[in-house]
């Protein structure tokens, strides 16, 4: 779903200009905004790929765009102010590759100003494109289909540990949108399994270490 010219366009064509005429004016301001941290294993791929793909529609960090780092942590308490903040000074574009619940915040903060999103579930149930065929609206991305494959984690693990009853399912109460998904099909498929599941909730990497 990501268009490549539809980025572009988003940057505001500063590749497009005069060298003068861009040292004479701000670049583009691209908000990076991750629900992970510094410490996350992942991160490191995620930023390695989204730089590679700005590379390749000719954007260099630094050069003819300026990238802010937004880690939350698993803390989304602030994103409304964050997103608002971001609305606020007119970035380019906010780029939510890693976090579900960012760019639902990014869709509620703006209409206009492009957002590039990696969602894990149905991104037009979850409100931020009109269809998958046809977006419409600022926001574009890729969806992961987590969804589509509680049920079938579930399922393998019963496989891996037959005699389990009572599965854990550790969720973010924090991510409501997706914590509420995740119950639902994980729920539905243990029931036909005959299968228990015991809720535990963690807003922090902290937190789920001591459940």
């Amino acid at each position: 779903m990501i268009r490549r010219r539809e980025f572009i366009v988003g940057l505001g064509g500063a590749a497009a200009l005069p060298v003068a005429a861009r040292a004479q004016q701000p670049l583009p301001v691209v908000g990076f905004v991750d629900g992970g941290s510094a410490a996350d294993s992942t991160l490191g791929g995620r930023l390695t790929a989204f730089r590679k793909g700005l590379g390749e529609t000719g954007y260099a960090e630094g050069q003819n765009v300026a990238i802010e780092y937004h880690l939350l942590g698993g803390q989304l308490d602030g994103l409304p102010a964050l997103m608002a903040d971001l609305v606020r000074r007119r970035v380019a574009v906010i780029a939510t590759p890693g976090s579900t619940p960012s760019s639902l915040a990014a869709k509620a903060a703006t209409a206009t100003i492009p957002i590039v999103f990696a969602a894990g579930q149905n991104p037009v149930k979850l409100g931020l494109v009109a269809s998958l065929a046809r977006p419409g609206g600022n926001a574009t991305g890729i969806n992961f289909f987590n969804q589509e494959v509680d049920a079938k984690r579930l399922g393998l693990l019963h496989e891996l540990v037959p005699r389990a009853i009572r599965i854990a399912v550790l969720v973010n109460p924090a991510a409501d949108a997706i914590a509420e998904t995740t119950l639902r099909e994980v729920q539905v498929a243990a029931r036909v399994m005959g299968l228990q599941i015991q809720v535990c909730n963690a807003t922090t990497s902290r937190e789920s270490r001591f459940q």
